[in-house]
């Protein structure tokens, strides 16, 4: 929701700054599927979630929104003057009117490694993504995972890692059956070692992390060496920093009003699947509606007893100029359109 939010405020003169928790915009319709396909977009009968994603990352391209990825929004401070401070994980910080929360069902953290000592080898040896596939060219790799993320870098990382073993709790996977297939053809052949069962512990040797001591479903405990650790458990939603921002909460929620879908803190709003009000539908459909008004709400808000006049992309001047069409270009466009 955050893409059509950034177009909506767009269409009323505002620009907007974008910051997402994720390497990647597209929220959830990125991370978790982006080859699922979506039927309940007016006037599109089907696209994946990517290509819904790629259209809209177009759709916004007049209006030139900053875009921060990779960092989570960890302080949020109104003034006296209200307005906001906001500051990000990596110190990132904005002089902002107003604050949209568009954050799905929350940020997105990786299912983490939960054993004595993982946790500072994260970033070094031990990785929740693939950033770059080179670092581990030439490496002895463990992967402990079943579904889909996991399979596909092993059989990717196998064509040019040392060597690779896969750690899954049980023989049955959550990955496509032709990934497993191939996953098992080449434990056949000697090119990657499968073992069923869960890590307990890990193994370090002057503080750098050596292996994995893994129990097996036959109730033993093996030891593998390795020099790279990849995790691949999926994510899970976390409300993360927001919880802390002052908002009135039901569940893992923030509560809105259905007119501005601002939240009991004047100048900020919150929109998708993220906020709760009565007869709430989590509906994508559902989303863009909220993201249209709460841009109204959001230029109300900044400039108080200015009215705000609803105009029309199919003959607003105003609106033409601010998405980079002339009248008389965007007739032809149409013309074109309509023609083939």
């Amino acid at each position: 929701m955050g893409l059509f939010q950034v177009f909506e405020l767009g269409l009323l003169g505002l620009r907007a700054e974008l910051i997402d928790s994720l390497p990647a915009i597209g929220g959830q319709c990125t991370e978790l599927y982006p080859d699922k396909p979506i039927y309940d977009i007016p006037a599109v009968p089907v696209c994946t979630a990517q290509e819904l994603i790629d259209r809209l990352s177009e759709q916004i391209r007049p209006f030139s929104p900053g875009i921060h990825l990779g960092q989570e929004v960890t302080g949020v401070q109104r003034r006296e003057d209200g307005r906001f401070d906001v500051e990000t994980s990596r110190g990132t910080r904005f002089d902002a009117g107003v604050v949209i929360v568009a954050g799905g069902v929350g940020s997105f953290q990786p299912r983490r490694l939960s054993v004595p000592g993982a946790e500072a080898h994260e970033g070094k040896s031990l990785h929740y993504r693939v950033k770059d596939a080179e670092l581990f060219r030439d490496r002895d790799l463990v992967i402990l995972g079943g579904g889909d993320s996991a399979l596909d870098w092993t059989l990717s990382l196998a064509e040019t890692a040392r060597s690779v073993v896969l750690v899954h709790r049980r023989a049955e996977f959550r990955a496509a059956p032709a990934s497993v297939q191939k996953m098992l053809a080449l434990r056949d052949e000697g090119r990657v070692d499968f073992i069923e069962g869960q890590v307990q512990s890990i193994v370090e040797s002057d503080g750098a992390l050596q292996g994995v001591k893994v129990a097996t479903r036959d109730g033993l405990t093996r030891s593998v060496s390795l020099e790279q650790l990849l995790v691949f458990w999926g994510l899970h939603p976390k409300l993360g920093p927001i919880a802390n921002w002052g908002l009135a909460l039901n569940r893992k929620t923030i509560a809105v009003d259905t007119a501005k879908f601002q939240t009991n803190v004047p100048g900020i709003f919150a929109i998708g699947d993220i906020n709760d009000y009565p007869g709430k539908k989590k509906l994508i459909l559902s989303g863009f509606h909220e993201a249209a008004l709460a841009a109204f709400a959001v230029k109300e808000h900044l400039a108080p007893g200015q009215k705000v006049h609803l105009q029309y992309t199919t003959t607003s001047p105003i609106m033409h100029k601010r998405l980079g069409v002339a009248g008389d270009a965007a007739q032809q466009e149409l013309e074109s359109a309509r023609t083939g």
